[in-house]
């Protein structure tokens, strides 16, 4: 284990966890000195690449990222962990009933239809005389898969190798071969495949061409059922044992039997047919959600630039699966993100995170304005405003509130030191007061237009009514827009120089020799997020294109959409990210996620959107609606009051929840924009 001790700072101000040295500190200095003593934080990484990776959440301007980036040895992950990666070919002592609801459920769901299948597959066999051996191993089988667990399929003379040289009652682990590694355990967890022979005659040949066939349909179809379900993929490794190894066995070397107490590897024996910790697996680091998602992508594609006309999917359906597709993409760019920034140095992880970290919103952002300018309409333009506000205020609110709320569930009252997080708020102050400050300029000095004005005779205190009133913004607020959009990202960029050039000496790491295995390389992780980023921007087109039914046909009030949806989807690893740093009792990273993403929307993210607007004219003018900005300067305000003890809890977080929702509801009730 490799022990990298590093003092992290933001602006100045130390940032640290629950550290030994934090918690001696708070109890010699009493609260407040927990907040001047909280300097270092001592992190456990595996080798140098993730001390990077733990270092760089800590950095201003860097995207947070939970997951491991390099290989994690399997005998170093706790039981239930090595457990997820078993291949099924172990008998083992069992705790327990196998009786179980997962169980049960996989009776309903999976194992009836695949007994049937083999029931009536089995007479046709015998039908065929050359395959009555078959016909029998059918039989076998569909009782086996009717209740699998606790029964093994193992081969005829292991069988009679096993009862010859072990004695009935023990708990030894069979040889695999005669070489020294076989005494080690981890080829018990994750074994190489096994060696299929094909017998070579007529039975086996009837068998491949009748029965074979209809049976690989099946389990084909089991296994992608039960691997999409993510926690039924015992089942799925389960369906791929039978199809690629016991079904092309000589079904006389196959015996099925209950399991006995002793550990031994066999062909294929499973216990449960769910694990409820599925959602930890990854496959080469990736994490099955998003591993699953990616056929959506493709689907999205294939449906959105063929059928154009919508003669086999409507525009919502299109719509649905292009914002979907959106979160497995995300999922990519940030771990691109992360691996590219834990292997370069700190100015490529600072460009790195600066340009791809923003790619996900800024692809949406640019392909809705282009859109909105082709159809002539400033409907698209509130939308991008309503989901810039919106993922301001879901980092702001929802994110840490949700943290509060699942970390405080766990641990009670979790702690973080408040001057850091005073530091973040203070950023946001910046970032927000920048953005609105073009709004509250047009709203002092602009001129106020109404469209339709009635005189009401009679009436000297009220001669006029006037409808659908908006200040004329253009002609005094552009050259303050252009200024603030110098000044927001150049405030970043003093952040950047501050934390890795001048004050680099803040972060200590100390990290002994160690061997790692990264998931990605530098260069499959440049790789991934330019695929990634032209797969967003096609996902984004279409996602734009096929919204316009939502915002002309829909009940629900665009503003609504656009900070719910199109500003949240996006953020969904975010929050996953949040939340686990929450679990491990890591509350002060579950802070930064949102804040991190909030200052990235208002220091890069509305500039670069001046900055396109000001080459190609697409109408987007930086004065936001009054209910985006009273909305957005309460968030702050509110997040600002809970930040300032340094402590929270689920009520905290629940408040920061309800308050979000509060504004939810404003928008879901609040009328249409003008333009829409």
């Amino acid at each position: 284990m490799v022990r990298a001790e590093i003092i992290c700072c933001c602006f100045g101000i130390c940032t640290g966890g629950h550290s030994t040295s934090a918690r001696s500190a708070s109890s010699r200095y009493g609260e407040e000195g927990w907040h001047e003593s909280t300097s270092k934080t001592t992190i456990r990484a595996e080798n140098e690449v993730e001390a990077h990776r733990e270092a760089n959440n800590y950095r201003f301007g860097f995207r947070k990222w939970k997951g491991n980036v390099t290989e994690k040895p399997i005998e170093d992950r706790s039981d239930t962990i090595k457990e997820l990666y078993s291949d099924l070919s172990v008998v083992k002592p069992q705790e327990g009933s196998v009786v179980t609801f997962g169980n049960i459920v996989y009776v309903f769901l999976f194992g009836w239809w695949i007994s049937l299948i083999y029931l009536l597959i089995c007479p046709f066999m015998f039908l065929t005389i050359f395959g009555i051996p078959y016909g029998k191993l059918c039989l076998k089988l569909a009782w086996f898969f009717i209740w699998p667990f606790g029964t093994s399929v193992e081969k005829a003379s292991d069988v009679i190798k096993s009862l010859i040289v072990k004695p009935p009652k023990c708990e030894v682990i069979p040889e695999e071969g005669n070489t020294e590694d076989s005494k080690d355990c981890a080829p018990l967890l994750v074994s190489s495949p096994i060696p299929v022979e094909i017998p070579c005659r007529i039975s086996t040949y009837v068998w491949l061409l009748l029965g074979y066939p209809i049976l690989a349909v099946f389990h084909s179809l089991a296994c992608v059922l039960s691997w999409l379900l993510v926690f039924t993929i015992p089942v799925a490794k389960m369906n791929a044992r039978t199809l690629t190894t016991v079904l092309l066995m000589a079904p006389e070397d196959i015996h099925i039997h209950r399991t006995n107490r002793c550990e031994a590897r066999v062909i294929l024996c499973c216990y449960q047919a769910s694990n409820v910790y599925y959602y930890k697996y990854t496959v080469q680091g990736v994490n099955i959600f998003a591993l699953n998602l990616l056929p959506l992508v493709l689907i999205t594609l294939i449906i959105g630039y063929i059928d154009h006309e919508h003669n086999y999917f409507s525009a919502e359906t299109k719509f649905a699966t292009a914002i979907t597709s959106i979160i497995p993409l995300s999922y990519f760019i940030g771990m691109g993100i992360a691996s590219m920034s834990a292997q370069s140095n700190f100015a490529v992880g600072a460009v790195v995170n600066a340009t791809f970290g923003s790619i996900t919103e800024m692809t949406f952002y640019i392909t809705a304005l282009l859109q909105g300018h082709h159809a002539a309409t400033k409907c698209y333009e509130e939308i991008v405003k309503a989901a810039l506000t919106g993922t301001i205020l879901g980092c702001i609110l929802f994110i840490p509130g949700i943290c509060m709320i699942i970390g405080g569930i766990k641990h009670r009252e979790q702690r973080f030191n408040s001057r850091s997080a005073g530091v973040s708020s203070a950023l946001l102050f910046i970032s927000i007061g920048g953005v609105f400050a073009p709004t509250l300029f047009s709203k002092t000095f602009g001129n106020l237009m109404c469209e339709s004005c009635t005189n009401v005779p009679g009436n000297s205190s009220v001669p006029f009514i006037c409808k659908d009133c908006h200040y004329d913004t253009k002609m005094f607020s552009r050259p303050l827009v252009y200024t603030i959009s110098v000044l927001l990202p150049a405030a970043y960029l003093i952040g950047l120089i501050f934390t890795l050039k001048t004050h680099s000496h803040i972060y200590d790491i100390h990290i002994s020799d160690g061997h790692h295995v990264v998931h990605w390389s530098r260069w499959r992780a440049l790789g991934v997020l330019i695929v990634a980023t032209v797969l967003m921007a096609c996902c984004a087109d279409l996602s734009t294109e096929n919204i316009e039914p939502m915002l002309t046909h829909s009940s629900i009030s665009q503003y609504f959409i656009g900070v719910t949806v199109l500003a949240m989807v996006p953020e969904l690893p975010e929050i996953v990210n949040g939340i686990q740093f929450a679990l491990q009792n890591n509350i002060s990273l579950s802070l930064e996620v949102g804040s991190c993403i909030a200052v990235q929307v208002c220091m890069i993210q509305i500039p670069l959107l001046i900055l396109f607007n000001a080459f190609y004219d697409v109408g987007f003018v930086l004065v936001f609606s009054d209910i985006h900005l009273w909305a957005s300067i309460f968030s702050v305000i509110l997040v600002n009051y809970i930040f300032m003890d340094g402590k929270c809890d689920y009520f905290q977080g629940t408040a920061l929840v309800v308050v979000y929702f509060i504004l939810l509801a404003l928008y879901f009730f609040a009328p249409s924009p003008r333009s829409c």
